[in-house]
């Protein structure tokens, strides 16, 4: 809940918060205010560009002193915006920093998976609830495409804590070029009025200035256009006196107007680029190509580089960090299977709902399609919506360069922009092998159905089987009964990368007995699918029950809440054989639907399949981390588990 009634103790987090924000973001986007941070109140419109930063002798505050920023953020792109802004402040910064950071429920469960997993050291965040904030300022006509949000920097000094004195905020839609150490550090220049303005602050109050200010310019105004600006703007041409205006280079506004190049006379003079303008990297100005540039950087930078330390200061890791990074320095670099070691202690960072969402309407038997894929598997996107017409969760295993590609990608496709029930998550790269199991665990932990259908991105299901899932759901009455089962969808394979899809079970046992299908992997890996039985499938007019068997790897559709996969396994090779044997350990029953079908597309095999066939040590590797599970498989499930160590080491035997 919100702070009731806050005391007089408000005092220097209202002032300076105040000085600021106004500072910040006044000036710009009202012509009557020129330019940006560079208006003055003394008749010079463009008055501190020659007024630098440096020319102000600032006062650097102590190495090691936090600095806390606050960021209203609300919604997916919002979300994308913030991390680009984050690298650039990353980047420059030689100090610990405390994000407070207003959000919607949307946000917040994005960026606090983000900031988790991407373990910044000596970066702390707080969250703040944005649905508590709305009632404070929906009174309030606004015509701004933010909405409400653009209005929340007003409520601010109410929803901070008492003890924060400082506080910088930003704009998502910024990009800084210099360390904001220097913008903290423009609040020394306040002293010395501080206790002047902090009296009249006391005396006035600003939560009721500026409510009696916004009520009396509403009745002329109707409506706010520009948000928080308005109000901003009113209060201070009644009290100019509360302003303390910031070097423009502080704010060099890219909109459509050209005067911001008066703001700067040299690309070194640049502090922070504001992307104020609708059309984002398309404004006019002589120097767009750099500002371009410079955004562009960040946003495709590795963010991986930022989990740097800050030398000299205490350690300040974030929950985890300190307790992986000793596991990672007990790792032996000359022990052969030292990638896969590594790969398994890795924590990827991870951006959930990477595009706008529509999460489907709540119903008892629906059933999302879960898969993971990297870059080169991204032209089947199109391909699989075409087939499967419910919600998909999707794990993209991307570079923060890629994950930009993947973005135009999309927009770009009819057939993509058109699903808005289609969850993207992006996993971004870092180490050697394929964290196949981890990308399918973030896609699963993201659907939101009842039921999950587990595939692969290489993989097409039959046009109905959407439908026929559901309704099989249903026939079964797996919810109502509480029964453990794994529906099987049998697959199978062309070689053909020209291939007529059948539109029925009738036309994909003609294609079968033609030669232009064939059971999965049946000449390479027939251990996989056998025990699907796919000769009693031919006939089979109900579903029916199969026994698990060694290496038995079906796609099957099992409820939401089924045990994760092993992250352990990484790479190629055993990593759904795994889950299968956990299904089976808890008493999953396997039931092959006689009318389901999923058809695998060719393909060139991956970089990991590669190094599979051709290195031993990769497959004693692979072989060392099977021996591995089934030893944790006898801890958890005790003489239960036994059939699956016979299994392993009659399959040993065999090989």
């Amino acid at each position: 809940m919100l702070p009731r009634g806050r005391p007089r103790a408000l005092g220097a987090a209202l002032l300076l918060l105040l000085l600021l924000v106004v500072g910040f973001f006044l000036f710009g986007r009202d012509p009557e205010y020129g330019l940006g941070t560079t208006a003055t109140l003394d008749g010079d419109p463009y008055g501190s560009r020659n007024r630098s930063t440096s020319s102000l002798q600032l006062l650097l505050p102590p190495k090691c002193e936090m600095l806390h920023v606050a960021i209203v953020c609300a919604g997916y792109n919002s979300s994308r915006e913030i991390i680009t802004l984050m690298k650039s402040v990353l980047f420059y910064r030689k100090n610990p920093l405390h994000l407070h950071l207003i959000t919607d429920a949307v946000a917040r469960n994005i960026l606090e998976t983000l900031f988790r997993t991407w373990m910044v050291p000596a970066v702390v965040v707080s969250f703040y609830d944005a649905e508590e904030l709305k009632p404070l300022v929906s009174w309030i006509p606004n015509k701004h495409y933010s909405g409400l949000y653009g209005l929340m920097k007003l409520v601010l000094p109410s929803v901070l804590p008492l003890s924060l004195a400082r506080v910088i905020v930003l704009d998502t839609d910024v990009t800084f070029s210099s360390d904001i150490m220097e913008l903290w550090a423009l609040f020394g220049h306040f002293s010395g009025v501080i206790l002047l303005w902090l009296d009249r602050l006391q005396q006035i109050g600003w939560e009721q200035m500026w409510k009696l200010t916004a009520k009396r310019e509403l009745l002329t105004l109707t409506a706010t256009s520009l948000a928080d600006q308005d109000i901003f703007n009113a209060v201070i041409k009644e009290h100019p006196e509360l302003v303390h205006p910031l070097p423009c280079v502080w704010n060099v506004q890219l909109s459509d107007h050209t005067l911001a190049e008066r703001c700067y006379l040299e690309a070194a003079d640049l502090k922070v680029i504001h992307w104020n303008s609708p059309k984002k990297l398309r404004v006019k100005n002589k120097h767009a190509e750099f500002f371009r540039d410079l955004h562009l950087t960040f946003l495709g930078f590795d963010g991986k580089l930022l989990c740097r330390e800050l030398f000299g200061c205490p350690n300040q890791f974030p929950p985890g960090a300190e307790q992986l990074q000793q596991a990672l320095a007990q790792l032996d670099e000359e022990e052969p299977c030292f990638e896969f070691r590594q790969q398994q202690l890795t924590v990827h960072r991870v951006h959930i709902t990477f595009l706008s969402h529509q999460p489907p309407p709540p119903r008892p038997h629906d059933v999302t399609l879960v898969a993971q894929l990297s870059m080169d598997r991204l032209q089947m996107l199109e391909a699989l919506c075409r087939h499967w017409r419910g919600p998909m969760s999707l794990a993209l295993y991307l570079t923060d360069a890629e994950a930009q590609q993947f973005l135009r990608f999309v927009e770009t496709s009819p057939v993509l922009s058109a699903r808005k029930d289609v969850a993207y998550h992006v996993v971004y790269r870092d180490g050697p092998l394929y964290p196949v199991n981890q990308l399918r665990n973030v896609a699963l932990a993201q659907a939101l159905t009842p039921y999950v259908f587990l595939s692969d991105i290489d993989f097409l299901p039959a046009y109905s089987l959407y439908d026929y899932l559901r309704a099989s759901i249903e026939q079964l009455a797996l919810g109502r009964r509480q029964r453990k089962a794994a529906l099987v969808v049998p697959a199978f394979e062309t070689l053909h990368y020209r291939f007529s899809f059948p539109n029925s079970k009738a036309e994909l046992l003609t294609l079968l007995d033609a030669g232009s299908l064939h059971t999965f992997r049946y000449h390479e890996w027939p251990q996989g699918h056998a025990s699907t039985d796919y000769t009693r499938w031919r006939e089979a007019q109900a579903p029916y029950q199969v026994q698990w068997s060694a290496d038995y790897e079906p796609y099957v559709v099992v409820p939401r809440d089924c045990p994760r996969y092993d992250p352990r396994f990484v790479g190629f090779g055993w990593n759904k054989v795994a889950h299968i044997i956990e299904l089976d350990a808890q008493e999953y029953e396997f039931l092959v639907l006689p009318e389901a079908f999923s058809i695998h597309l060719p393909h060139a095999p991956s970089l990991d399949i590669s190094r599979f066939r051709s290195s031993p040590t990769y497959r004693d590797c692979l072989q060392a981390l099977k021996e591995e599970f089934h030893q944790d498989l006898s801890r958890r499930y005790g003489s239960a588990a036994l059939k699956y160590l016979t299994a392993l080491q009659q399959s040993r035997s065999r090989a």
